[in-house]
């Protein structure tokens, strides 16, 4: 999966507003393009922010539909390079809690958008790959135990581990191993232990 880039998957900028649209504009362009948030940018085109849909609700039951964009953004734009790969993608949306990030080409120009819709199709296809190798390469192969003495389970890049391990010193391996294989967002580790060897190691 780690081949796949931001520019494979973005969709091509077709709109965009400045920081002086308003708020009645920018409701009209979501409709028009049935689009959920629109990137803002500055008098060279690049992003400064983002407004969605949320921020037009929330807005308005505020301060009313005479406000513009500037006002309204969610700012700095968090903001993506099409050379960038999807899990890269993906971690930035995670960090930053948000659903999609305008691309950037090397001069900071907005040439795209990336959203999480775009992604998700990529990782349903991906989990069952990441799935099988967990099982096959980190269970069984490195750590050498039977693949069913944990249970993988994998939605969206994002990988949770449970079960038991003999040894707590395990543990850490075990989640280390699973970041490392590509396509895996992020790992949550709810693995037990029988015992703890990392505080008896000096009495043995």
């Amino acid at each position: 999966m780690g081949h796949r880039s931001v520019g494979d998957l973005m969709t091509p900028t077709a709109v965009s507003v400045r920081p002086g649209t308003t708020f009645k504009e920018i409701a009209r362009l979501l409709e028009e393009y049935d689009i959920t948030a629109v990137p803002v940018v500055d008098d060279i085109g690049r992003p400064v922010g983002v407004v969605s849909e949320a921020d037009l609700l929330r807005k308005q039951t505020s301060v009313g539909v005479g406000i513009t964009a500037g006002a309204l953004m969610t700012s700095p734009a968090v903001v993506a390079k099409p050379e960038w790969d999807v899990v890269r993608a993906a971690r930035t949306m995670e960090g930053s809690k948000v659903k999609r990030l305008p691309v950037v080409d090397d001069d900071g120009h907005l040439i795209g958008v990336i959203s999480r819709s775009d992604l998700l199709q990529l990782f349903l296809r991906q989990d069952r790959a990441i799935k099988e190798e967990i099982l096959e390469d980190v269970i069984v192969g490195t750590l050498g135990l039977p693949p069913s003495s944990l249970t993988v389970e994998v939605a969206d890049g994002r990988v949770t581990l449970s079960g038991r391990v003999e040894r707590k010193s395990l543990l850490p391996v075990a989640v280390q191993l699973c970041e490392e294989v590509d396509g895996v967002v992020d790992v949550i580790n709810r693995l037990d232990f029988d015992r703890d060897d990392t505080v008896d190691v000096a009495t043995r």
